[in-house]
């Protein structure tokens, strides 16, 4: 394979990762607003549960922690000063994903079983990235 065929391989792999990115954000947007339509569709009877037929009630707050049948964390929402985050946690209380939105822009991030990130996505005024990380939580490849 001679130069030119191999640039245009590297221009055709480049697309296709792009487009994936692309496609992966997409459904990453979708799934957290999925997650929000489905909190919102189980705050609503609770509230209604609870006499609240007087109409919305509103509820204030810097962070909720969900806990799971014997009292582990499993997942919270909290406002920093960077901006608002959703973590969920595994069985064992281990951070495994990371949702937040800062003045840079939506991050969201995956982690393995021993906590350390493996895939990080986001998007910031250069547009979006993907940031892949090995088994000690040290970037192997990104894709800006």
């Amino acid at each position: 394979m001679d130069t030119e065929e191999r640039l245009e391989k590297l221009e055709r792999e480049l697309f296709a990762e792009k487009r994936r990115n692309r496609w992966l954000l997409v459904a990453v947007g979708l799934g957290v607003v999925g997650v929000l339509a489905w909190s919102l569709g189980t705050i609503t009877p609770t509230a209604q549960a609870q006499g609240a037929n007087i109409g919305p009630k509103v509820i204030r707050a810097t962070q909720f922690i969900l806990e799971d049948e014997n009292g582990k964390p499993r997942a919270g929402l909290s406002m920093s000063k960077d901006g608002p985050r959703l973590t969920l946690a595994d069985e064992t209380g281990r951070p495994r994903a990371w949702l937040g939105v800062s003045k840079v822009g939506p991050r969201l991030v995956l982690a393995d079983e021993t906590g350390n990130p493996r895939v990080g996505l986001g998007v910031d005024k250069a547009g979006p990235g993907l940031v892949l990380f090995d088994e000690n939580g040290k970037a192997i490849w990104s894709q800006p």
